[in-house]
């Protein structure tokens, strides 16, 4: 095997001296034979760019967006010259392929194959093979050009890939070291698989959280490609994995795509099989969850697939795995160089057909649901409107009074009163059969061992009513509403308080110095009435701002937040304004801890909810750093779901508890509760499950894996009862739906407050196992326990999980501003 790579590792070589006369291969532009060393992504670029310029007939590059850390994103397309220079006319007729574009298409024989590198920073090999595969495209395979256009995008995650490579580079032995205990293996917190904020990429095409996703869906539906293909790296001892997936499968997935997985995947095994490389297909790899690289694609019409090759950031240049084999970089890109060509072979041998079938998926007539409708509060229909228009899905309002059919609220057959503010989505569009994954009720599931969460629906995730139809529902086209307001002089000025988006001007007053008040208890006011949580901005609070209303009148129009005007103190129905029941907010200073411990997923989703979308300071606390911050500093300190053993030792678990004693606040989210639970001075207690079957450790080793699913709960949507008297839940009704993503189960708090718990177990989407659903009933999900004059503040279910559960956010913003608002001010 060693003999076989040195000839690989000769033969990418030797391609820098049999480059077509117009363009250099990678080793020769980058001046470094390709795999001995990891490429910087302006590297990558600038080759690219280079073969854009040598071949301009048959390259064409565009940039499609920039991330966080202004890193450009790039999108090579190549083909031949006939068809680059139609390439605008080959786009237009795929989309009239699929009804997006108006008029009928032109019989097309072109297939559109995307190839997609590096979603995972430190999968580094992907990148790597993406140069290799634009030049051999170029030179030895030009032939499969004729009838193909291939979109190659280098680095789906440039942030997170340099993060890896300058790491690498700057810690790697000179030749590098195979054994796996060496530094070079061992990256540090949090390593290069995320984007700037540390979010995976990989879970985010459905909800476009992130700006790389959501530049990448503009281009994306403006192709939609016949083929995606997404590469990765899997662990070291891994061989490599390629299509077909795994069970389960969505069930809006064809046969045709089934089966053309399956003649793509032998396609590949002949290139392994010839070199005797080990692969394995249909195990681990499902298409199921709609957020991946190879299941958003697919639910867009395309064959969406994942390729995995061993590896990963821990491989370096080269690692000796477990069967004694050294793995480099080189035999990596490789495999990934074979696989990304042969797709592209089976795409140009059946091209004729891969448009033929991929048309057919964009017939809908078939499916249960024709409507579904939602409505509720007026930012949440706005946010789901904006997460629509993301993926060109339309929708309209309702024009009845009336709807039947499927009760998300209820979870059975029922009916729903809706006026024109009432939003419609009809699955008689080009994209309903993504309509219908994104929002059908329960999505069937065939398999229980699956890769991810088995729930997302979207009128869950975002708090509204809504009934799944039968029956196409009435609708017409939505009216633009202007609803800017110019305040006029008067005591003062009440806003609501049921979203995020209310939550976000808060923050925006707070920072512009104003004072604001919120009330624990309705009250009315010039005939209007007030909620729980309603914010009240009075003149008399604000007198030394210049201009107050002016700059008040200026907020409220960025923000588009309607205010009613009241016109005294004396309220029509107490609380008065001057009433202790309506209390001054304290301009929070929050902290996060960050680093060694915590989950960098789940700290980058508080990070982000602060910096991008609530738009509040927040200040980072290495954990390593605890012991010797001044927490007097901070009013609130976040601790993200981690393991904290070693970091919330006994002198720091006093110095926090001593903190919160005198005001602070703790918020600890889902596998920090581990840190308090069951431990002196707190009432948090784990709720432990108790076996019904003695013979547990007699089920037999085959059948270990699945038995095991009784104790899972893999993403699966809960009905909580919610008392939203507490200000943790301002803002909500007296029930809202959780996504559970795991089986840790809290007793009720004896002490404090249970402000969000479960009283019953229905499952209304997803996979829960019977085990763990008998130790769910009477548990809690988000909590308050007094200590001091602090609070800690439980959140059992993570309400950042990816940051697409918009309706749990508000729960975080009330954490922070109104619980125990007695907390001191600095």
């Amino acid at each position: 095997m060693r003999n076989l790579f040195l000839i690989l590792f000769i033969a990418l070589h030797t391609l820098s001296t049999v480059s077509s006369q117009n363009i250099q291969a990678p080793s020769e532009f980058l001046g470094y034979d390709i795999g001995t060393q990891f490429s910087r992504h302006h590297q990558v670029v600038d080759y690219f760019k280079s073969v854009a310029e040598a071949l301009p007939n048959q390259v064409k590059l565009e940039q499609y967006g920039t991330t966080y850390e202004r890193r450009p994103l790039y999108l090579a397309y190549i083909s031949s010259e006939a068809n680059i220079k139609n390439l605008e006319t080959i786009r237009q007729n795929n989309l009239k392929n699929t009804g997006l574009l108006p008029g009928s298409p032109s019989a097309s024989d072109v297939a559109i194959v995307w190839l997609s590198y590096n979603v995972h920073g430190n999968e580094a090999s992907c990148t790597e093979a993406a140069m290799l595969t634009l030049y051999r495209l170029l030179t030895e395979r030009k032939d499969l050009l004729e009838n193909t256009v291939v979109i190659i995008d280098p680095s789906v995650n440039p942030d997170g890939r340099d993060r890896y490579v300058n790491w690498y580079n700057e810690t790697a032995s000179q030749p590098y070291d195979i054994d796996r205990q060496a530094s070079e293996h061992r990256e540090p917190w949090p390593g290069g698989r995320p984007n700037h904020y540390l979010f995976d990429l990989n879970r985010d095409w459905a909800w476009a959280t992130q700006v790389e996703s959501e530049s990448r869906l503009k281009v994306y539906n403006k192709w939609m490609p016949h083929i995606h293909v997404d590469f990765h790296e899997q662990g070291m001892n891994e061989p490599y994995y390629f299509a077909p997936a795994a069970e389960p499968f969505h069930e809006i997935i064809t046969d045709w795509q089934r089966d053309f997985q399956t003649q793509i995947g032998k396609n590949h095994a002949n290139y392994f099989d010839a070199e005797g490389w080990l692969f394995f297909t249909r195990e681990r790899f499902d298409l199921f969850y709609p957020s991946y690289g190879d299941t958003y694609p697919t639910y867009m019409g395309a064959i969406g697939m994942t390729y995995e090759q061993g590896g990963h950031g821990m491989a370096g240049l080269g690692i000796l795995n477990d069967e004694g084999h050294v793995l480099t970089l080189v035999e990596r890109l490789t495999h990934h160089t074979v696989t990304g060509l042969s797709t592209v072979e089976v795409a140009s041998k059946n091209a004729k057909q891969l448009n033929a079938e991929f048309a057919k998926f964009f017939d809908n007539s078939s499916l249960k649901y024709k409507s579904y409708v939602v409505k509720g509060n007026t930012d949440h229909l706005n946010g789901l409107k904006t997460l629509l228009n993301k993926h060109d899905i339309k929708f309209e309002s309702a024009s009845g009074t009336k709807v039947s059919g499927y009760n998300y609220s209820s979870g059975q057959q029922g009916s729903m009163t809706i006026d024109d503010k009432a939003l419609v989505v009809h699955t008689n569009q080009p994209k309903g059969k993504m309509v219908k994954v994104l929002f059908e009720p329960n999505a069937k599931l065939s398999d229980s061992l699956t890769y991810d969460i088995t729930a997302w629906s979207v009128p869950y995730a975002y708090g509204l009513d809504a009934i799944a139809s039968t029956t196409k529902v009435n609708s017409s086209t939505f009216l633009k509403e202007n609803t800017k307001q110019v305040l006029q002089n008067a005591y003062g000025y009440v806003s609501k308080w049921n979203s995020l988006e209310d939550a976000q001007f808060l923050g925006d007053l707070l920072q512009h110095n104003f004072k604001v008040r919120f009330t624990e208890k309705p009250f009315s006011s010039n005939g209007s009435n007030f909620e729980r949580g309603s914010l009240i901005i009075t003149k008399g609070d604000n007198k030394y701002i210049k201009d107050f209303i002016g700059k008040l009148n200026s907020l409220t129009q960025k923000h588009n937040q309607p205010l009613t005007q009241i016109n005294s103190g004396f309220s029509q129905s107490t609380p008065d304004i001057g009433s202790p029941d309506i209390k001054l907010i304290n301009k929070q200073k929050v902290a996060v801890l960050s680093g060694k411990g915590t989950s960098s997923l789940s700290y980058g989703a508080i990070w982000h909810f602060f910096e991008q979308q609530l738009h509040y300071p927040l200040t980072s606390i290495n954990t390593a750093n605890l012991s010797r911050t001044n927490l007097d500093k901070y009013n609130v300190l976040i601790i993200p779901s981690g393991y904290y053993g070693s970091v919330l030792n006994e002198s720091n678990m006093t110095k926090l508890k001593d903190w919160v004693r005198s005001g602070g606040k703790v918020i600890a989210i889902d596998g920090a509760l581990r840190s308090f639970a069951d431990k002196d001075g707190f009432s948090l207690k784990f709720k432990s499950s108790e076996s019904e079957n003695d013979d547990d450790n007699l089920t037999p080793y085959a059948e270990r894996e699945r038995e095991y699913t009784n104790n899972l709960i893999t993403g699966a949507i809960f009905k909580t009862k919610v008392d939203n008297t507490h200000p943790m839940a301002f803002g909500y009704d007296n029930h809202y739906f959780t996504l559970k993503l795991g089986s840790s189960a809290y007793s009720l708090l004896d002490s404090g407050y249970n402000v969000a718990h479960l009283d019953n177990t229905k499952v209304y989407s997803g996979f829960a196992g019977k085990d763990a659903l008998n130790n769910l009933n009477n548990t809690l999900v988000f909590g308050e326990e007094r200590m001091g004059s602090g609070s800690f503040i439980y959140f059992v279910d993570n309400t950042l999980f990816r940051s697409f559960w918009e309706n749990g956010k508000l729960f975080l913003a009330n954490a922070v501003f109104f619980v125990n608002n007695n907390a001191y001010e600095l």
